[in-house]
Order: C-alpha cells, then structure tokens, then sequence
C-alpha cells in the first residue's frame, strides 16, 4: 500500500515538475507588439512555422528574449536586427530582397516564364509540321466505302 501511494505521489508531482511556468499577463501593448513581431520570424527548429506559432523550447526563448527587448524600449528593426545578426537572414520568415535571394523573389516568375516561351515555340514548331492536304477522289472513295461498310454491320 506504501508503494502505491509512493507511486501516485511521483506521477502526480512529476508533471508539476515538468510544467512550464506561464507567462505572467503582460501589457496589452506588449503583447500585441510581441506578437506582430514574432509572425515576421520563423522558428529555427520548426523552420516552416512562425515564431509566434512553434511550441518548440528555443521559439519560447526567443519569445522571452523578444518581450525582454521589448520592454528595455527596444524598437522593432532593433529587435530584428539584433535576431538576425545573431541568426541570419535564415530566421526573417519573408526574407529580404538581396542579391542572395534575387533566385527566391524571381525564380519562379522566370522558370513561369521560360516554361511558356518553350511551350508556345513547341506549339507553334507542331502547327508548322502538321500538312493539312485534301483527299484525292481515290481516297474519298475508300472512304466513302468504308463508312458504309460500318453503316451496314451497326444495322444488322
């Protein structure tokens, strides 16, 4: 019986152990400006979440770091700026146009574009080899001949 009260005594207390402290009710204001903020940056666990969205141990340090700059009366491009000379341009979710980035922004638009030049010169190189040439009466006939062969065997 001692074991069994022992054992529900560590089950019950470990998760208390294990939880995390909330985060105190700060400043609205606070809150809001924290919030736009981490959207703008992406998590470097998750990668394709946001700050604001990722549960991961390392956004929630990020998130003290940010409300702690926050409250020392930082500015955002400061906070921004501070995040990416520590972690790169890796960590803005919409990285910035660069000339490191110029593939990124504009590759699609140009593999979009350069995928319709090769389709129409496709398109249009097909049209130039297709001949379009009447029958001769030889051929109407064996035509003829052979649609009404196939109207007599759908009759029957």
């Amino acid at each position: 019986m001692k074991r069994v009260l022992i054992l529900i005594f560590v089950v019950v207390f470990a998760g208390v152990a294990i939880a995390k402290d909330a985060q105190p009710n700060e400043d609205p204001q606070i809150e809001q400006r924290m919030k736009t903020l981490t959207e703008q940056l992406r998590c470097l666990v998750c990668q394709n979440e946001t700050l604001a969205d990722s549960r991961a141990e390392l956004a929630e340090d990020l998130r003290a770091e940010i409300r702690a700059q926050i409250r020392a009366g930082k500015s955002d491009q400061e906070i921004i700026t501070f995040l990416t000379d520590r972690y790169g341009q890796f960590i803005l979710y919409r990285p910035q146009v660069t000339p490191t980035t110029y593939f990124l922004w504009f590759g699609p638009f140009i593999l979009l574009i350069g995928g319709l030049i090769i389709l129409f010169r496709y398109i249009g190189r097909r049209r130039d080899s297709i001949q379009d040439t009447p029958l001769s009466s030889e051929e109407k006939k064996q035509a003829t001949e052979l649609l009404t062969a196939q109207s007599r065997k759908e009759s029957a």
